[in-house]
């Protein structure tokens, strides 16, 4: 039995909680907000998030982040733009060992990988990233799911693997760190541009290209960037665009109906809460920008969300592009016989 500590108690964080806790460990859930924290002790239940989930009382819910100290496992289940402030309390807690994160963003304005920001911010633990297609929603009610436990060391993608996976989520190691984050961020801006092909009522067809070839540019970028590029085709990757870009459970996609819907961005912003999906757009476009990789889709997301380019523009660009080849690296490795 290991003691584990989840950081954040939305809808994943107690997901997580539970997942670890069906595994016969001991589980604290934290949070900043003593509110928050009177309701879930009071109800044992999040009713906004995860109606009719009920939380064990064995589960104890903390405001302290010393709760911290000692722990087999810190699981940070966060948003992505809260990873950085809360690895800096973090870092004042004594004996951290082991961080697992789950959030998939970028750091607004460095654009670094969140485990990047974590070690940073806590030298002197290992960090893993777990990752893969998985709504809260499901986990929560033990639907079988799987994800990717990834971490530079081995032995530690291991320990997450053994401590969490149960009969209803199973854990695959890896160690592909990059491919894993990237995925995970990147993913969301195609949600929310599937997402827009749903407001606009334009069919399967457009929806499949954009996830098709949304995936394209994810594993272009993820690659020039030092990511592999089977990871891409993986769970974190594939399977993640795949769940996020269909599912009724996701932010990002019905973020984008709205905007296909033709609601303003910030009113769409303001009903669905937080949407990782609009911040990554910020982030490719930078990191397309450095790395000199073309990533029409999500450019045309980011200039639909930050420029206030109307829906419709958006696939007239996307259609009328230059004509390629699907394939243009194979073909110019292996060039057909004659050419």
């Amino acid at each position: 039995m290991a003691r584990i500590v989840v950081l954040g108690s939305g809808g994943w964080g107690i997901a997580l909680a539970l997942s670890a806790y069906d595994c016969g460990n001991d589980v604290t859930l934290w949070t900043p907000f003593p509110e928050e924290a009177e309701a879930l002790r009071a109800s044992h239940e999040s009713p906004k998030l995860l109606k009719g989930v009920k939380i064990p009382r064995e589960i104890s819910v903390e405001t302290d982040i010393n709760v911290a100290s000692g722990a087999d496992m810190v699981i940070m289940a966060v948003p992505s733009f809260a990873v950085g402030e809360t690895a800096e309390k973090l870092s004042k807690v004594s004996d951290v060992s082991l961080i697992v994160n789950v959030a998939k963003g970028l750091e607004k304005d460095t654009c670094r990988r969140l485990s990047e920001v974590i070690a940073g911010k806590c030298p002197n633990a290992s960090v893993a990233v777990l990752s893969g297609p998985s709504h809260a929603e499901e986990v929560a009610r033990r639907e079988p799911t799987s994800l990717v436990a990834a971490s530079k060391d081995m032995e530690t993608a291991l320990f997450v693997q053994k401590t969490l996976m149960s009969e209803t989520l199973r854990i695959y190691t890896g160690d592909d760190l990059i491919g894993v984050e990237l995925g995970g961020a990147f993913k969301n801006i195609i949600a929310v541009a599937a997402g827009i092909c749903d407001g606009m009522r334009l069919g399967d067809n457009p929806k499949a290209a954009l996830i098709t070839r949304g995936l394209s540019e994810i594993a272009r970028l993820g690659v020039k960037m030092g990511a592999r590029q089977e990871t891409f085709a993986g769970l974190t990757g594939l399977g993640d665009l795949i769940v996020t870009c269909t599912s009724r459970h996701s932010r990002n996609h019905r973020f984008g109906e709205l905007v296909g819907e033709g609601v303003p961005v910030e009113t769409a912003l303001s009903e669905v809460g937080t949407v990782e999906g609009y911040h990554a757009a910020a982030a490719a476009h930078i990191l397309a920008g450095r790395q000199g990789v073309e990533m029409p889709i999500c450019e045309s997301v980011y200039a639909t969300l930050y420029g206030g380019e109307k829906v419709g523009e958006m696939v007239r660009q996307l259609m009328t592009r230059p004509s390629k080849s699907e394939h243009e690296r194979s073909w110019l490795t292996n060039p057909p016989e004659g050419v």
